[in-house]
């Protein structure tokens, strides 16, 4: 069980940082120019998005990738009252989830595998498949996350950047990465969702002893990289944000 509460925090580590993310971008530039930069995570989750809704019992009536306001976020419209009032909210908001990181995945064995063996070859590179219990272990945690971020960066810089499939493959994981931030309106349902995903791989794990393993072997190095991703994106966006927060505070000053 062990594993799949740690596959359980770490997915809600994605939600929340690719939200920061999101929003930061949101504030330093127009939401719509973000929204069209991230296109094809937006396309991808938005599928995930319709899917869901059409599983739970919905139809849905009007679909738009870029809204025709400033925020220019996707809508998909359903005028029907969730026929499933708890399972419908979760299944909506684990199939985004689901969509970006099987596309992630697609795109790491197609395009990334040399910036993947470089970030998670190991699995001393990886994320802990097991959650600390005590305060030094929560600091160990911490600083894990920090060398996975700037093991991240290292492998990044120095991989082959002007060819074409490295360059796609890191546009499109920045697109899948932040685009796995959950949908305006439907927060609590991808929080519940991150649980849910947790129980059915839990399940098909018991059942099935290869699911346990490819979570370990196949899975979990995608899934340091998504999370490492994301923290690099996080942090580098908070920077941004507070140098430009400061030369304005300073030009307001003079």
């Amino acid at each position: 069980m062990a594993l799949y509460a740690a596959l359980t925090f770490w997915l809600v580590v994605i939600m929340f940082a690719a939200w920061g993310v999101h929003r930061i971008w949101s504030g330093l530039v127009r939401p719509r120019v973000v929204n069209s930069v991230l296109l094809p995570g937006t396309l991808v989750a938005e599928l995930g998005h319709v899917l869901g809704l059409l599983l739970s019992g919905n139809s849905v009536q009007h679909i738009t990738l870029m809204g025709d306001d400033d925020k220019g976020e996707p809508q998909a419209d359903s005028a029907e009252a969730p026929r499933l009032p708890i399972v419908g909210p979760i299944l909506v908001g684990l199939l985004p989830l689901v969509a970006c990181a099987a596309c992630l995945y697609g795109a790491a064995q197609f395009w990334g595998s040399t910036i993947l063996a470089g970030v998670a070859g190991t699995p001393a590179q990886q994320l802990p498949q097991i959650l600390p219990t005590t305060l030094p272990g929560l600091w160990e945690l911490l600083r894990d996350c920090i060398t996975l971020t700037e093991v991240q960066f290292n492998a990044i810089l120095h991989s082959d950047l002007p060819n074409p499939r490295t360059a796609l493959f890191i546009y499109l994981a920045v697109c899948l990465t932040v685009r796995m931030a959950p949908f305006a309106g439907n927060r609590r349902g991808a929080l519940g969702a991150a649980f849910l995903a947790a129980l059915l791989v839990s399940a098909a794990g018991s059942l099935v002893p290869a699911v346990r393993t490819f979570i370990q072997v196949s899975t979990w190095p995608v899934l340091s990289f998504a999370i490492g991703m994301l923290l690099f994106l996080l942090l580098v966006s908070l920077l941004v944000r507070g140098v430009i927060g400061l030369i304005l505070i300073l030009t307001k000053n003079r």
